[in-house]
């Protein structure tokens, strides 16, 4: 993955290396990182109080078998400028209150996780996403595509976000649902439409015939960029 954009990152992993679970630490190694592993919380504090600190701090609940909220708070309580990205699974998840940054709940895969440490990477600058012809400015919620840009709503953001991590594969209209609106309930999607036309009107040569937001009847939507 060259250009990657997160070469040189610090990242401090806390968390547990198990079989069933992917090894992400040895593949943002490979990709330039700068990765220490560490298996619990103190050994975590002890760390970001170095000269120098991790640029973010990844804290594998799942691989712990725990909801990581106890380890989000101390750390943000000491730190609380450092991000911090809280992986869990479905079956262990933190009620509301916990103190991360970034939420990720396997399955996902490395591309999703660099997309998102991408964000608090050294010499980013303002927190860019970019796809082919496509960047995502997701602090400014701004979006430009071959010369145009226009403001954007947090929800056309996070949908975009959404296909942009689906690697050009099909994403699931409720897989988008669920992310952009915050919720389990699927059951009237519509407003997605909508949403997707939002975005083709700013990123297509002619909105009626995408070639990049595509639709897969049936399915749901992928980006082709």
């Amino acid at each position: 993955m060259a250009g990657n954009g997160i070469s040189n990152t610090r990242i401090l992993w806390v968390g547990k290396r198990r079989s069933d679970l992917p090894l992400f630490p040895n593949d943002l190694k490979h990709l330039g990182c700068k990765v220490k592993e560490v298996t619990t919380g103190a050994e975590a504090l002890k760390h970001i109080q170095e000269k120098r600190p991790p640029h973010v701090l990844v804290v594998d609940a799942a691989s712990m078998r725990t909801t990581g909220a106890r380890i989000c708070r101390s750390v943000k309580s000491a730190k609380p400028k450092l991000p911090v990205v809280l992986i869990n699974t479905r079956e262990i998840f933190p009620a509301n209150g916990f103190y991360a940054d970034v939420q990720l709940v396997h399955p996902f895969t490395i591309r999703k996780l660099i997309n998102r440490i991408k964000l608090y990477s050294p010499g980013q600058g303002e927190e860019l996403v970019k796809a082919g012809p496509i960047t995502l400015n997701t602090e400014r919620l701004a979006l430009r595509c071959n010369g145009n840009e226009e403001l954007v709503t947090p929800r056309m953001a996070e949908v975009l976000l959404c296909l942009i991590e689906g690697g050009g594969e099909v994403v699931k209209r409720e897989d988008l649902f669920r992310r952009a609106w915050e919720t389990d309930y699927t059951g009237d999607t519509r407003s997605l439409d909508v949403h997707i036309n939002w975005l083709r009107n700013i990123i297509e040569s002619d909105p009626r015939k995408p070639k990049m937001l595509v639709t897969v009847r049936g399915k749901g939507y992928r980006l082709v960029v």
